[in-house]
Formats: C-alpha cells, structure tokens, sequence
C-alpha cells in the first residue's frame, strides 16, 4: 500500500507534464486540430489558377494550405497528394500566394517520438530501482527477508478466556506465560525454558489459537509464520529467510515466536526425493533452522513455538532434547470440552433461552473446535434466513445435519417405489440401534436426500464419550449399520444398492476386529501387516495381503464374514420382533418425511420390544 501511495503523485507530475505540452502545442498550431479537406491535385491547381488559395506548406509527397475564406466564412484547410509539377513554385509567386517548405511528420508527433521512451525507460528504470531497494512485497533485495507477521501487544487481544476445551494444555503452557514476563526470576535459580514446543493435534483442534493466546496473555510480540513461506525456488533462500526470522526475535525479546505447519520445512531428510523431503533447498532451510534453534539463548525471554498436525514425518533432528524439549497435545475436545467451546461461540449470538450447549455438544461427538465454530455460525445463519428473533435448539441440529450429511434435497424427486424403500430402510438402522437398547440414541430419521449420494439419514446421539469398545459392543454397531440392508430383505422382493456405505463401514469395523484387535478366536492374538492413513487422521484404510500366506488370508476373510453374518442375524431378529414398530414408524416417516426424538420414542414404548439377548463382555478394544 505505501508502494502504491508513492508511485502515484509521480505519474500525476508526468500527466500534467504532458497536459501543458499539449495545450502550448495547441496554441502555437491551432490549425492542427482542425479537419482538412482532402482534394485532388487538379482541384488545388484550378483554384489556385483561380486565385482562391491563401498559404500553402509544400513537402515532399503532400501540399497542404488554407483557402481563402468568402465573406463572413471560416477558412477552409485542404490536403493534396504532390504530383511533380515544376511550374508550381512560380505558379505561386504570380498568384502572391504564400508558401513554405513542411516536413513529413508534425512537430507533435516529433515531441511524442522522444518524449514517451524516455517516460518508459524511466518507468521501467523506477520499477526495478524499487524491487532492488525497497520492495516491500517481496522485491529481489528482500528474496532473503523473513515473511513473519508481526503482531505486537495491543494486536493480539486473544487470551485464554478464548480457548476452551483443551484445559489440560493451558496448564501445560502457564509457566511459559511467567517466564516471559519475568525471565530473570528464572534465571536466578538455574533454570531455563525449554527451548522449543511443538503443539501437535488434527487440524481445527486449536493450535493456532493456543499459541496467539499465549502472547496475548504474556503481553509479548507476537511473530507468526507459516512453514511454506521459508520454501523458495532458488537454494539458500529459505535459510536466509530463517537467519532474518531469528534476528528480528532477538532484537524484540522476549517475544512469541510461532511457526505454523512446521511439517512444511522441516519434514524428515529419510523421506528420500520423491516425497519432497531431501532436495537441497529444503536440506539447506532445515539445517538453518537446527542451526538457529541451537544457537539463541531462551534466558533472553524468546519461545519458539510450533505446530503440526503430521509429528511423523519431522526430522529426528528437530525432535531431540535441546532444540523442541517439550510436545503438547491438542486432541479433539471431549463432550465436557465440547459444551465449554460451544458457550465460548454462543456468546457472539443471540440464542433462545431454551438452548442447551451441553445437549448441542452432545450430538457433535469427534467434532473439532473449529467445526463446533462453523457450527454456531451455521446455526445463527439458518435462524437469519427464517427471520428468527433468536437462535433456536432446531437451528443446531440442522446445522449439524448440513455439516454432517450435506446440504437438503428437497427438490430431488423420487418415484414411490424408491421412497418406500428409503423409509424402510432408515427405519431398519433406527429399529435395531433401538432393540440393542445401547448407549447410543436415535435423533432423527429423515427421507429427504442431502449431499451427493445420500437418499436418507439416522441421526444418533451417544450418550456419553467412549475411548474403549467391548466386542459386544463392536458387533451391536454393526448390526445398527446392516439394520438397512435386513429391512430391505424382510419387507422387499431384493435388495437395493442403498447399503452400499453401510456394508464399507461394517466390513472395515469387522476386519479391524480380526487384523488389528485379536477378536478372532481362530487366528488368536496375532495383529496382521495394515496401511495406516496419517498419523492423527484416522483409523486403518486398507489391508496387505503381501505379508502373509494365502491360508491366513483366507482364514481372515472367513472371519470377517462370520462377524458380518453374526451382525446381519441379530440385526434381523431385531427388526422381526419390532415389526409392528417399523412398519407404524415407516408409514408415518412417508407422511412427514422427518421423525425425531419426540415422535419415535412414544411410538417405540407402545409398539417396540428391546433385545432380550444380552451377551457377555469378551474383549476390548481403543477406538
């Protein structure tokens, strides 16, 4: 913006420049303004013979001149192509004419010719003189300078009254928060702050905000970069960006320095080439780094902070004692941690005073702090575009369902046929997840298709948190997710494509089961080679069947169907004794195309029976 702001009253000099060149040129040749009539050489002749011709400017291939005006009449220019005439100049001096000898160009355009080069070479000269010195955006000078934002005490108003959910954190850090506004009371007992930390957890739990709120706390600067900002084209860039990074933190300590996404630049060196992780520009950035980190003294009162949500891939070398000495974990907030966050976001809307954020954390289970953030600005949107006066309980649970299953349908148009089946197959999931009688509870059950593939949905809400599952309770989510395909076997001819997500998720819980947990009583204790997604973002993907004999592999794929089959058959016991449930519900569900909570649960304590078969814990297993 200053860049822009100085560039301006300079070009505003060279316009006026030109505005009072043109107008003095104006001036000393009105007549060149003036429009003149072209005529044939003959025409000039005969009015010349006829006296009629005032002045005349001769040059090599033209003869241009004024007419002599009639009475009361403007005088008239005129332009003619020269044809060879030596009898001209005499012609002219009988007749008393006056004459002159003219170029081929104007003097305008002659000024312009030297004029407008020089004003862009001065330009171009002015452009690469500021890149070379000042470039403030990042000018050829400046390749080496550091990109860091700076936010100095009165900018960050962010403290931990802004951070809610992540408690055991915020204690962890509170001794930084001391040791920046008072380093020397430290220092008199030997002791020092650790030189580095790293803020590790899944994107949107919140790491970003933790360290902005650590400054804002200790009233310190603030320097804030991301880790793809030192990775440049050309080698040795990004270390000098890193060498400039350290020095502004040393001239402002004690301060907060924070580097976001510092898988970006320091990813491990044993990645090899083709992963990114070993060329010589980021070789040269992280050896840098390493260099600086060993190199400042945190007695000065400077904390370096880091963040990532992908620990695996960092190089041992950033990792070891000295350099980042301590590793806090961010994971995604608990329902307690949940409720805390969602008031902490209530309070920038307007709610109804029946709203609860306690039951709105409890529908959200593996929601991020910053999806429990999109989700009161979803709810607060929907309330404003029903012109509500305040956001209701409703507005939450469709925002979590937008969020959830996507955006409503209600214009997709199926033939009965299909919506019948739909029904009937949501109310299988609900059915069984009802019959189990376990610690999750039916929400709703809806028939209106949302997002890219989804036809109808069961929303569940558990009651409480759970980190371990028993077998039993692994085979009762099962059967909840083959309740679909059982009602659509029960009360149709054949089976649809609509369980197709069901059958994916069901088969990857029994798997895991059989490969991962020791469920299987066949295959025994032993856990079988399995790719894993990154580190924090979620459970296993797929299976090898590489590293292992084709007999285990067909005994795994022996157990993991018996798991299916044992699901499918309590998942359709449950469904014939509710019958009569499923039916009522299914119908009504046609009607409404919505049932929730306050409708299924009186018609379930009228018509439903729970499960009488209640078997015995066997394993369990962290989720």
């Amino acid at each position: 913006m200053n860049e822009r702001k100085s560039r301006i009253p300079g070009l505003g000099w060279v316009a006026l420049v030109l505005l009072i060149a043109g107008y003095w040129l104006l001036l000393q040749n009105p007549s060149w303004f003036a429009p003149a009539e072209e005529i044939p050489y003959s025409d000039f002749v005969s009015r010349l013979e006829k006296g009629d011709v005032a002045e005349v400017a001769i040059s090599e291939d033209k003869v241009a001149g004024v007419f002599k005006p009639a009475d009361g009449a403007k005088p008239r220019r005129f332009l003619a192509v020269r044809v060879e005439d030596k009898d001209l100049v005499a012609k002219l001096t009988e007749k008393g004419v006056r004459f002159e000898g003219a170029r081929n160009h104007n003097t305008l355009w002659t000024v312009l010719s030297w004029v407008l080069p020089l004003l862009l070479l001065f330009w171009l000269w002015r452009g690469m003189f500021g890149r070379l010195t000042d470039g403030a955006q990042g000018g050829l000078m400046r390749l080496g300078k550091s990109k860091a934002k700076i936010y100095m005490e009165k900018d960050v108003k962010i403290t931990f009254d802004d951070v809610a959910g992540v408690e055991e954190a915020k204690e962890e850090v509170r001794e930084l928060i001391d040791f920046l506004k008072d380093p020397a009371r430290y220092a008199q007992l030997g002791a020092r702050a650790p030189k580095g930390i790293l803020l590790v957890g899944p994107p949107g739990s919140g790491k970003t905000l933790m360290a902005r709120a650590i400054a804002g706390e200790a009233n310190v600067p603030f320097f804030s970069i991301n880790g793809s900002e030192f990775v440049e084209m050309f080698v040795g860039l990004g270390a000098a960006r890193v060498r400039d990074l350290f020095e502004q933190a040393r001239a402002s300590a004690p301060c907060l320095l924070f580097i976001d996404e510092l898988d970006a630049v320091g990813k491990s060196r044993a990645l090899g080439y083709l992963s990114g992780g070993a060329h010589e520009e980021m070789q040269q950035t992280l050896n840098q780094l390493l260099a600086e980190i060993d190199g400042f003294d945190p007695s000065k009162g400077i904390i370096l902070l880091a963040a990532t949500n992908r620990p695996e891939i960092l190089d041992p070398a950033l990792l070891r004692a000295g350099r980042f000495d301590r590793q806090i974990l961010l994971d995604n907030p608990d329902l307690n941690g949940r409720a805390a966050i969602l008031k902490v976001h209530m309070k920038k809307v307007k709610l109804a005073a029946e709203v609860s954020a306690e039951r709105i954390a409890g529908l959200t289970p593996g929601f991020s702090g910053a999806d429990l953030a999109n989700l009161v600005n979803e709810a607060a949107l929907l309330a404003t575009r029903r012109k509500a006066a305040a956001v209701e309980e409703n507005d939450f649970i469709g925002a979590i369902e937008r969020i959830v299953a996507g955006l409503e349908r209600r214009k997709r148009l199926m033939n009965p046929e299909e919506r019948r089946r739909v029904a009937y197959h949501e109310m299988g999931h609900a059915t069984v997840a009802l019959a189990q009688g376990d610690s999750v509870q039916v929400q709703k059950v809806s028939i209106i298709a949302r997002g890219i593939g989804a036809l109808g949905y069961t929303l569940q809400r558990p009651t409480e948190d759970r980190y371990l599952m028993r077998r039993e309770e692994l085979i009762r989510k099962i059967a909840v997710l083959l309740g679909g395909r059982a009602s659509e076997s029960l009360f149709f001819d054949d089976v649809s494509t609509g369980a197709g997500d069901d059958l994916t998720k069901a088969t990857n819980i029994a798997r895991a089961m059989v490969t991962e947990y020791g469920m299987s009583d066949k295959l025994g204790l032993a856990t079988f080679e399995t790719e894993h997604s990154p580190f924090l973002q979620g459970a296993v993907t797929n299976f090898r069947r590489m590293d292992i004999s084709e007999e285990t592999a067909r005994l795994i794929d022996a157990e993991v169907k018996a798991i299916l089959d044992e699901a499918f058959l309590r998942a359709k016991q449950a469904i014939e004794r509710n019958r009569k449930f499923l039916e009522a519900a299914a119908k009504r569900l046609l009607e409404v195309e919505t049932l929730d909570q306050k409708e299924l649960h009186p018609l379930w304590q009228e018509l439903g029976t729970g499960d009488e078969a209640k078997k015995p814990a066997v394993a369990a297993v962290r989720t």
